[in-house]
């Protein structure tokens, strides 16, 4: 009987640390981005769907955002990810649709169109594949 007890004890026992070690360590971003397309979607869904767990991954290490308005901005990469995040779950409410323009082994040209009810903003993307993934390099926003 008291074997049977200290069995329990000792399974109770690491159950519970290999819950606390799973806790611990944080969730690895699985992100796919084989395809630019597939980047293209990755982008489209952080800006207008607050989906900012992958946004460290998205970008190339130079990227930047140039935003063509009545002032223009640039924003550095760690500029444009703090915003994602910042956004995180936010959904914005625009018909959104995307053209690839032109693509070929190892760049590619994409447009995002988001239809809010008063204004449209149009982004010009580049694209670089790196390695085995494809990654945004600039981003030209512009509205109408």
């Amino acid at each position: 009987m008291k074997t049977l007890i200290k069995s329990f004890a000792v399974v109770a026992l690491l159950g519970i640390s290999s819950l606390t070690m799973a806790e611990s360590n944080p969730k690895k971003v699985i992100v796919n981005l084989s395809t630019a397309e597939l980047a293209i979607d990755n982008y489209v869904s952080a800006f207008t769907e607050g989906n900012s767990d992958f946004a460290d991954h998205l970008f190339t290490k130079d990227f930047v955002q140039k935003v063509d308005a009545v002032q223009s901005k640039e924003n550095s990469k760690s500029e444009v990810i703090k915003f994602l995040k910042k956004q995180k779950g936010e959904l914005m409410n625009c018909q959104t649709s995307t053209e690839m323009i032109e693509e070929t082994s190892s760049y590619a040209i994409a447009k995002v169109i988001q239809k809010f009810e008063n204004f449209t903003r149009i982004d010009f993307i580049t694209l670089e594949k790196t390695g085995s993934d494809w990654k945004i390099a600039k981003a030209v926003s512009t509205y109408k």
